[in-house]
């Protein structure tokens, strides 16, 4: 009992001090609440205080920036009242010289129609007196106002007639005068500039051999050899008595050149039979076009041209072996490209399209399968294919004038062209055709009335025409020439230039018996 006792007391006891433990720490605790809350108070009044200052600052700084930006804007209202004002009295000063103006204006208006008024009775009485000196020259010449005044019109239209006939002639002398001097000076400076050789190619080729003996081995037994020769390159060979010589003749310069070079390569191997033939002829074609390709691609380097077509390449070496009067065709193109190019860069004009054009303007004188269609067409269309410039197309198409020119590069081939084949020596001309030109020269002299005499001299190259004085007067004369001029570059083809000279003279002829 006592145990149980003890233990009661114990938790008795227990119970008491943990009860009082829990009110202590109950108190504790609910003073330090109050701590923590006193002291928040005391933070928030703080905060409180803060922002109101703050606030204040704010408050203060915002009415400063308010009260500059007032007085700025009133500052500004009165700078633009003062301009205003300022206008409003340059307007009325304006307004006051505009009305002072307008009256002035009105007093002038005054004294004009004031004056007009004296003019139109002044100009009344003019015409009265007028009609009264007329109708007493009238009656002092026995003429109407009207025969004299057709008269006089009459006289004046010949005056004019006359005059106008001098001006034309000083004009069209000093035209000439100043055209021709620069004309010449290009021409001139572009020929000078540019050097070629003459014409040296015809239809033949002849090929030397060492002796005799080597024609009977080119001819062969019963003539295979030659045959065989002539079969493979389309080439007719002439073996007669010449000494050391056989003649290659074709129309064609290509297969000329393809024969000889097979017969000098037979020749220095020494094994002439068909077989052999065959095949040196075969190698040789080869060798050949490889040659006329490089000539065409060194021929473009030479004349610095760019970016032209494979094809036209091959073309412009194929002319290296055509001809155009005995002129050898590419010869004549490089010629006329340099001139062109000269001519060009005169003028101030694109020298590689001009030298471009050059070069090719005869192109379609080169393929051989189209005979009828005019080279200058058939170059134009070659052109275009190959998407040449437009302007090198219209030139080459033009220089011939089977087609219209479009551009002035036009024009300047044309006339290079003439240049390159009328030079002294460049081309042959068949006698027949130059005399019947003579002819012709001095046919379209003489159908004019008045002509006596024509006679085309210095190779065609200059025109006398003789006429009677009593029936072309001297500015006939001058219309004759400029005429003929005009006549003959219309209906002739000719090359260079030719002069036209009109000689009048007066002639007194007695006899003394």
């Amino acid at each position: 009992m006592e145990i149980y006792l003890v233990v009661i007391i114990a938790m008795v006891t227990l119970g008491i001090g943990a009860a009082a433990m829990f009110v202590v720490n109950r108190t504790m605790l609910a003073n330090k609440a109050n701590s923590i809350v006193r002291e928040a108070e005391a933070k928030s009044e703080m905060v409180k205080k803060d922002r109101m200052l703050e606030a204040k600052e704010r408050f203060i700084q915002l009415k400063t920036e308010h009260e500059k930006e007032v007085m700025t804007r009133n500052q500004n209202v009165l700078n633009l009242e003062n301009k205003l004002k300022q206008k409003e009295q340059s307007i009325n000063q304006k307004l006051e010289q505009v009305t002072r103006k307008d009256s002035e204006l009105e007093q002038i208006r005054v004294t004009l129609t004031k004056q007009l008024d004296v003019v139109s009775v002044k100009k009344e009485e003019a015409e009265k007196a007028l009609n009264n000196q007329v109708k007493q020259l009238e009656k002092i010449a026995g003429l109407s106002a009207e025969e004299a005044k057709k008269q006089l019109v009459e006289a004046l239209h010949e005056e004019a007639k006359t005059e106008a006939m001098g001006l034309i002639k000083d004009v069209l002398d000093e035209a000439k005068l100043t055209a021709a001097k620069d004309a010449k000076k290009i021409i001139l400076n572009t020929i000078q500039r540019t050097a070629a050789e003459h014409a040296i190619e015809n239809s033949v080729s002849v090929f030397n051999i060492e002796n005799d003996e080597m024609k009977g081995r080119i001819i062969g037994r019963e003539g295979r050899n030659i045959r065989a020769l002539e079969a493979a390159t389309g080439v007719e060979i002439i073996v007669d008595d010449t000494p050391e010589a056989i003649i290659l003749s074709c129309f064609d310069p290509i297969r000329r050149e393809i024969a000889r070079l097979s017969l000098h390569r037979l020749v220095t191997d020494g094994r002439i039979h068909p077989a052999r033939i065959e095949e040196i002829v075969a190698k040789t074609k080869k060798q050949l076009e490889e040659e006329i390709v490089e000539i065409g691609e060194r021929t473009c380097v030479e004349l610095g041209i760019h970016g032209l077509h494979p094809e036209l390449i091959r073309m412009v070496g194929r002319m290296r072996y055509r001809s155009s009067y005995g002129q050898n065709l590419l010869q004549h193109s490089r010629e006329v490209a340099h001139l062109c190019a000269t001519m060009a860069a005169e003028l101030g004009l694109n020298v590689k399209l001009a030298k471009r054009a050059g070069l090719l303007h005869d192109i379609g004188k080169v393929p051989d399968d189209d005979a009828e269609t005019p080279h200058a067409l058939l170059g134009m269309k070659l052109a275009e294919k190959y998407k040449e410039h437009p302007e090198v197309v219209n030139a080459i198409g033009a220089h011939h004038d089977e087609v219209e020119m479009t551009s002035i590069l036009s024009p300047i081939i044309q006339a290079c062209d003439a240049i390159s084949g009328s030079r002294p020596g460049a081309r042959r001309e068949d006698s027949e055709n130059y005399m019947k030109r003579l002819k012709d020269l001095e046919n379209i002299a003489l159908s004019y009335p008045g002509v006596e005499k024509a006679y085309a001299i210095q190779a065609g190259r200059e025109l006398r025409v003789m006429v009677e004085s009593e029936k072309v007067t001297d500015d006939q004369a001058d219309i004759l020439s400029l005429n003929l001029s005009t006549r003959i570059q219309t209906e002739m083809t000719y090359p260079g230039q030719i002069k036209i000279t009109v000689i009048r003279e007066k002639r007194s002829v007695n006899f003394a018996k």
